[in-house]
């Protein structure tokens, strides 16, 4: 019996002071709001085969990449969002413009709190700093869809058609550069397409989007109460409202709150990534 213990006592001294660490593995978060996954490595049994066991590693097999199911269009009479098939109609799309300026990575922060899915619609003129790059990838990499808005924010039907295309192309290059792809969506500034900047927008593979309707740059809605209560109860919300909301202070504060007065009137905030685009 206390050969028995004795065995059992050394056994027991040994795998405490064996010093293995547990191994962890951790994926990279990917930008489909999809969790992080993590998986502990297994301490292996002090025996003859403990050395072999140790350098073993683990294999799993790969998960297989989600295909988003493409079962909205946009609608370029009205530009709202309508469903193809059975899709729910009862859909609202956010969109978010002239980002990141002040308030994009905390209306991001507040979305994402929400679950809430949206476009953010960003200017050139807002990622020529370190800083600001690095705003727009924390953006990207919280799962929301980034949209080309021009460089700078000039009137398309202003301007020549050289100094169009750069206003759209090299915005997507900047865009690409930072966050690894490019936009699948265009807002012209003021909502002004041309001709010709439509053919940019299709030679890039880019969807043009305008908004159903938005109201934050108006004086009377430039506080919380006044932007989040039009939002909500516009007598042009309906099935499929394409939301034109901008990067501004009264919106930043009240946008958690249209969000949910919006789900409260039985609305789905739409993912951007439903929406059949240019491929």
């Amino acid at each position: 019996m206390k050969k028995i213990l004795a065995t059992g006592l050394t056994l027991l001294l040994l795998t405490a002071c064996s010093g293995e660490p547990t191994t962890t593995n951790e994926e990279t978060k990917k930008p489909d709001h999809s969790e992080m996954e993590e998986e502990s490595g297994k301490t292996t049994e002090v025996d003859s085969s403990a050395e072999k066991n140790t350098e073993q590693e683990e294999t799993s097999e790969p998960s297989e990449e989600v295909v988003q199911t493409k079962d909205y269009t946009i609608n370029e009479n009205n530009w709202s969002i309508n469903p193809i098939g059975d899709a729910n109609p009862k859909v609202v799309l956010l969109t978010i413009d002239d980002a990141p300026d002040q308030h994009a990575l905390q209306m991001a922060k507040d979305l994402k709190a929400l679950n809430a899915p949206a476009i953010f619609f960003v200017n050139g003129h807002f990622l020529e700093t370190p800083e600001e790059k690095e705003t727009l990838k924390k953006i990207h990499d919280m799962g929301f869809t980034i949209g080309n808005h021009t460089y700078s924010h000039s009137s398309l039907k202003e301007i020549s058609p050289e100094k169009q295309k750069e206003e759209i192309v090299s915005l997507n290059d900047l865009i690409e550069s930072i966050i690894g792809e490019r936009p699948k969506f265009f807002r012209a500034p003021f909502g002004q397409n041309t001709d010709y900047s439509r053919q940019i927008a299709a030679e890039e593979k880019m969807s043009l989007m305008n908004w159903t309707y938005g109201y934050d740059w108006e004086k009377q809605y430039q506080n919380k109460d006044a932007i989040t209560d039009i939002m909500v109860n516009s007598p042009y919300l309906n099935d499929g409202a394409n939301l034109l909301m901008h990067d501004r202070t009264w919106t930043s504060e009240g946008l958690s709150d249209i969000v949910k007065g919006l789900r409260n009137k039985g609305y789905e905030t739409l993912d951007p990534n439903r929406i059949k685009t240019i491929e």
